[in-house]
């Protein structure tokens, strides 16, 4: 595994394989972090084990050569987000990426309200995949669609949150903290919490803190990564 406190790059086998602990940063998609580590360590087979969006930062889990092989491993683990719900707003992408399509007055929310709801969010429940999204249907990504003003019908999958904890309600705003199962989308959570509240919300950050016992405290910046190997290799 690579992490924070492996310094020392010397003697790395990425076509045997190796395991690569990324903090993603805000902005990026994750097919750009992949592009620049695969770059980074010859064009070799990599891949990642959970894509974050641009708008989210954390923690991603790299494999190249054979072990891409545990990339299904690392994606059955069970996640670990910090973000924030903004009342009041909601958008096609369900967060801050496309422009609000309605504003509704947040101010008669209570916090009462708000801890009750977020019961409904926990256990297993089913979620509808957003139109903003790298599923495929027919062959065609979900985002692609989107993106030409269309709308296909989904089916909703079930997913299991195991635990949803509100960290601190500061209207419009509500942090959190959420450890949830593969497959679950944050902004559908951040969307039809909104909606039940009758004000709307969107997801306006996100980071991914934990995959399985895997924290992004221990994660490389992707210039950390690079510089580390550059330094291997020259030595």
């Amino acid at each position: 595994m690579i992490s924070k406190e492996r310094v020392d790059f010397t003697g790395l086998d990425f076509h045997r394989g190796e395991e690569i602990l990324i903090d993603k940063p805000f902005g990026w998609s994750s097919f750009k972090v992949v592009y620049e580590i695969r770059h980074a360590i010859g064009w070799l087979k990599i891949g990642h084990a959970g894509t974050l969006d641009p708008y989210a930062t954390g923690l991603l889990i790299l494999c190249t050569g054979k072990k891409t092989k545990s990339i299904s491993d690392f994606q059955n683990l069970e996640k670990t987000y910090s973000g924030t719900i903004t009342l009041g707003k909601a958008t096609p992408s369900m967060d801050l990426e496309t422009e609000a399509l309605c504003e509704k007055p947040f101010s008669h929310i209570s916090e009462e309200q708000i801890y009750l709801l977020k019961e409904e969010f926990t256990g297993n429940i089913m979620q509808v995949p957003p139109m903003y999204s790298a599923i495929k249907q027919n062959g065609k990504n979900l985002y692609k669609l989107a993106r030409a003003g269309k709308t296909v019908e989904r089916q909703p999958r079930e997913i299991n949150v195991s635990s949803f904890n509100i960290t601190k309600v500061e209207l419009p705003d509500i942090h959190f903290e959420i450890i949830c199962s593969k497959g679950t989308y944050l902004r559908v959570i951040a969307n039809d919490f909104g909606e039940k509240l009758g004000c709307g919300g969107v997801l306006s950050s996100l980071k991914r803190s934990k995959i399985g016992d895997y924290s992004v405290d221990d994660a490389l910046s992707v210039e950390v990564f690079k510089e580390r190997l550059k330094k291997s290799i020259l030595n």
